[in-house]
């Protein structure tokens, strides 16, 4: 037997030398056991292989293997909290409602919409066919959502060959298109919008309509009203509030001229501006302005100074700015500032400069569940016939139009989110209102409304309650109410403004293809006016005073079901309390609508 000694004395500190002649040794041996394993498994076949000898292998290890020493974290790992995401309940609502029906659920801009944006999400378009000879379209092509830009396109139309007084004598019909782009750059947002619409009325408000009396019906075209509209907008925003500095700028431009060569240019100007001085406090300053030129024609239904048809040319200017001061923290958030505004208006006996306190306390009692607050304020509210027409569409067209002074005023209120997908908001609203404008039938022509205005101020209080349910995307339920309370001085009553305004809207997804949904208005009975038959050819009417209108009751449904992902049918019915109520004194409006169309998406 022979033996092998390895005798290995040098002492080495390298980290892993040890290990890895160690290693190198082990397949060494590895490799001489191996063949001899396999050469013995073998069978012979005739051939010589050779001859292992027998030996005894001695391996003697006198080196000792030092490792540095590791280093050890004791520190236990810390994982960061996941950032905290602020829930928004989420929630649509089609139109379910003609706009033909004029209905205004509420005075005020609300926190709870009973509708929001169509989702950017491709493009539709959808087609209906009714009684009344109505007619519905709407096509609408939109840029998917992208970090760029975004564009979009939403046509709609809406009419009725046929009314629910002495048919095509009442009929109807609204044509809008709207347009707008955005393009993203970084954190601002650049765009623009251009808007067009016309719509076709007329002033079927005659006698036979309102008391059945037998006047002989007018021609369509001689009781014609039409309006055209055109707007455009430019703006730019930065899209990050954790900014400092934020800004929310626009310039722009509206037109709105009738049938009667009545017109308005408005120039219009907003900036808000806001620049964070710490962690809890900041500057801001928004102000609007507003420069029109206005045009109206005297006919023979407006009892003026100066007798006699003529044209009326008047320049109305509008300016306000509200710079102030806001503290945020935990729990509180405060607001120290003041409105400074002019307006050139000179209906009744009022300062054109205003100063209002804009002040505003709110308390956390628990984190997204319950908020409270209160404040003091006051604001002019621009009114224009632009917008006044989209309520009213049967107003005179001479009108003296003044912009409404709204204050002092005192609110408080408090929001809740007491379980999920739960919303409730309340506010109570005391205000003294100059200029405040009210519809009155035209002492000549009743068909017509003027603005009318109590010559001292009007007290205003206003209580408001939405209520918005949103369970898991599948059932929507919200209500919205409004109590007014006018306390007047000269007018005898507040003149087609109802005390209460109330109304409820849901949707039900009932299954992945069939969507239902309701909505449904209450109005309380508003004052209109009546008159005794004139004693001579345009002379002023006799005035007789009364409850003009039963109080409104309106339910719409509609049905939605999905044939294949890009088809889909649905119908609509509106009024189906088939009750012919008068939002304005001597226009009662279409009975049972039933629409029945279909969708396109693409």
């Amino acid at each position: 037997m022979k033996r092998l000694t390895i005798n290995k004395s040098r002492s080495t500190t390298v980290p892993g030398a040890g290990l890895a002649t160690s290693l190198a040794l082990a397949v060494v041996l590895v490799g001489g056991v191996v063949p001899v394993a396999t050469a013995q498994a073998q069978p012979t076949k005739g051939k010589y292989k050779g001859n292992i000898e027998e030996a005894e292998i001695e391996i003697v290890k006198e080196r000792v293997n030092q490792l540095p020493e590791a280093t050890r974290n004791f520190d236990k790992i810390k994982l960061p909290a996941p950032p905290k995401v602020e829930r928004k309940v989420a929630y649509t609502f089609p139109d379910f409602r003609l706009p033909a029906d004029r209905l205004t659920p509420s005075v005020k801009v609300l926190t709870i919409r009973a509708e929001e944006p169509t989702p950017l999400t491709g493009n539709f378009v959808k087609a209906a066919i009714g009684n009344y000879g109505t007619f519905y379209g709407r096509g609408y092509f939109h840029s998917t959502r992208n970090t760029d830009h975004a564009y979009g396109l939403d046509i709609k139309h809406v009419s009725s060959i046929q009314g629910p007084v002495d048919g095509k004598n009442s009929r109807m019909s609204e044509t809008s298109a709207h347009l707008m782009g955005e393009l993203y750059r970084g954190t601002g947002a650049f765009g623009a919008t251009l808007d067009f619409g016309r719509e076709r009325y007329n002033f079927y408000g005659y006698e036979k309509a309102a008391n059945g009396s037998p006047v002989v019906a007018p021609e369509s075209g001689d009781i014609k009203q039409t309006f055209n509209r055109f707007a455009v907008k430019a703006y730019a925003h930065n899209r990050d509030p954790e900014q400092q500095l934020t800004y929310d700028a626009g310039i722009g431009y509206r037109y709105w001229a009738d049938n009667f060569s009545a017109s308005e240019n408005d120039v219009r100007l907003n900036a808000k501006v806001g620049y964070t001085l710490g962690e809890t406090s900041r500057i801001t300053v928004a102000a609007d302005a507003s420069f029109i030129s206005d045009k109206s024609v005297r006919t023979g239904n407006v009892i003026l100074p100066v007798p006699g048809p003529g044209e009326i040319n008047r320049t109305r200017t509008f300016v306000q700015a509200t710079p102030a001061y806001e503290f945020i923290n935990k729990n509180i958030a405060f607001s120290l500032g003041a409105t400074l505004g002019y307006s050139s208006d000179t209906t009744t006996n009022v300062s054109k400069g205003v100063v209002y306190p804009a002040v505003r306390l709110g308390y956390t009692i628990e984190p997204e569940k319950f908020t409270v607050y209160a404040g003091l304020g006051g604001a002019l509210q621009r009114v224009t016939r632009y917008d006044l027409t989209t309520e009213n569409p049967w107003l005179n067209s001479s009108l003296n139009v003044a912009d409404t002074h709204r204050g002092p005023t005192i609110y408080a209120g408090f929001t809740s989110t007491p379980a999920r997908g739960l919303e409730f908001n309340v506010k109570a609203t005391y205000a003294l209102d100059r200029n405040l404008f009210f519809y009155l039938n035209n002492p000549i022509d009743p068909t017509m409304f003027d603005l009318v205005y109590d010559q001292n101020a009007t007290g205003v209080l206003n209580i408001h309650g939405e209520l918005l349910y949103n369970a898991a995307e599948k059932f929507r339920l919200g209500t919205r109410v409004d109590y007014n309370r006018y306390a007047l001085k000269n007018l005898p009553e507040p003149f087609h403004r109802p005390e209460f305004q109330g109304s409820v809207f849901g949707t039900y997804n009932v299954f992945d293809k069939l969507m239902v949904g309701v909505e449904g208005y209450f109005f309380a009975a508003s004052y209109g006016i009546s008159y005794r038959p004139a004693t001579a050819v345009g002379a002023a009417r006799v005035a007789d005073f009364y409850r003009a209108t039963d109080p409104i009751i309106d339910l719409n449904l509609r049905a939605d079901y999905r044939i294949t992902p890009k088809i889909s049918i649905f119908a609509m019915g509106n009024n189906l309390a088939n009750r012919q109520y008068q939002r304005f004194y001597g226009y009662p409006v279409k009975g049972i609508n039933v629409l029945g169309g279909a969708t396109y998406t693409f």
